[in-house]
């Protein structure tokens, strides 16, 4: 009684009817324990809320009708708007096609960009069948292709300009070097594809190239783009040191690709160098370090082949005495006469002459002279070829077997006589 507050109410435990779910109470489970999934930040003696979900059979979309008159009226409507939609494509297509607008006049419609060397004339053949045809009708990678089978074409590109325009771009390929075909000049890209011009047009146009031999326009279109990567090579190889050696060759034969056969212009008669298919800039500096002294010790010399990293062949021209230096002289780098070095699986090299007048004396022992004359005539052949043996330091096979003949002769003739 003499609290200062007084008790508190006591209060009355609500017992909250929960509504089991199908499903959720298991045998022994009592009717009234707590749902888990009810939240238990409700404040005490609010009521439960409890979530009910409609069921799918009960909801229908409008997509899928329950009702058979629904899906009829469903299917109807699908009907009406497809046809709608093909009517309004047939009506546009209808309407492009007999608009005169769209529809290419005539050959003023067709616009072209990048001509020079190709002409309107030439270009035109190919937009033929358009002229008067719906701009949409007209088919641009076809006509792609048919201006890119034009020799000077490289590249095409082909658009179309509303209402009635067709736009031409044109990559024209680029001559890299001349080509010869019998008597006929003309010109030749870097991927081998022969092209023509009058000689006006070439003499207008200043071109400086090397003539270029041995692409066929019979041969494969690989073939000839790998013989002209060679040129390439060659050209950009004698250009890496800015002295534009390049311009001082005159022809080039392409026949083997691995071996650029180089025309060289010299005083009097242009030399034939062999420069492989690598180290261009090497080998033409090696040959001009020593062009002067091999044409002074050989004046008939033809061709040089620097193929070798040790050596190189020298070949005189054909046609000379059998004096001179023949086919096959060999000399170091530095330009001295040295001795060929056979390769494993190949002959021995031919003898010295003195070898081979060695090996005849001893194969045929010369008979005793008959007569002092023909010891005289003798004495004086084999003074002639001693002679020539001083003056050349080196033979070519062709020389010993002509010198071998002399010495030969000379033995027969003192035999017999």
């Amino acid at each position: 009684m003499w609290e200062d507050d007084p008790p508190a109410e006591p209060r009355v435990r609500r017992v909250q009817q929960s509504v089991p779910r199908a499903g959720r109470n298991l045998p022994g489970m009592p009717v009234e324990m707590e749902d888990p999934d009810v939240d238990e930040d409700t404040r005490p003696g609010s009521q439960s809320r409890v979530r009910r979900f409609p069921s799918s059979e009960s909801k229908s979309r409008w997509w899928r009708p329950s009702s058979k008159i629904g899906r009829i009226a469903l299917a109807l409507g699908a009907l009406f708007v497809l046809g709608g939609v093909a009517t309004a494509v047939i009506a546009l297509r209808t309407y492009i096609e007999r608009d005169a607008r769209f529809r290419i006049a005539g050959a003023s419609n067709i616009q072209a960009t990048g001509l020079t060397e190709v002409s309107r004339a030439e270009m035109l053949p190919a937009f033929g069948e358009d002229i008067g045809r719906n701009i949409f009708f007209v088919p641009l990678d076809e006509r792609r292709k048919q201006l890119e089978s034009i020799p000077w074409v490289e590249r095409a590109t082909v658009m179309r300009l509303l209402p009635d325009q067709i736009r031409v771009t044109l990559v024209e390929r680029q001559p890299v070097a001349f080509t010869r075909q019998g008597q006929q000049i003309g010109l030749v890209d870097a991927n081998g594809v022969l092209l023509t011009m009058p000689a006006s047009a070439m003499a207008k146009h200043h071109y400086s190239f090397p003539v270029v031999t041995g692409i066929d326009p019979g041969d494969p279109a690989s073939s000839r783009k790998a013989r002209m990567a060679v040129y390439l090579r060659l050209m950009a190889d004698l250009d890496s040191t800015g002295q534009h050696f390049s311009q001082q060759i005159s022809e080039i034969d392409l026949t083997d690709p691995e071996d650029a056969r180089v025309l060289m212009p010299e005083q009097g008669s242009d030399i034939l160098a062999h420069f492989g298919d690598d180290r261009f800039l090497d080998r033409y500096q090696r040959y001009q370090a020593h062009i002067a002294e091999w044409r002074q010790q050989y004046p008939h010399l033809a061709a040089v082949d620097l193929r070798y990293n040790q050596q190189v062949v020298l070949e005189m021209a054909s046609g000379k005495e059998a004096s001179e230096p023949t086919p096959g002289a060999q000399v170091s780098s530095a330009g001295d006469p040295v001795a060929p070095k056979p390769k494993a699986g190949e002959p021995d090299p031919p003898a010295s002459p003195a070898a081979e007048v060695a090996k005849s004396s001893v194969a045929a022992p010369p008979r005793k002279p008959s007569s002092a004359a023909a010891k005289a005539r003798a004495a004086q052949l084999k003074a002639q070829e001693k002679k020539k043996r001083a003056e050349h330091h080196t033979a070519q096979p062709e020389t010993r077997r002509n010198s071998a003949s002399v010495s030969q002769a000379a033995s027969a003739a003192a035999a017999g006589e």
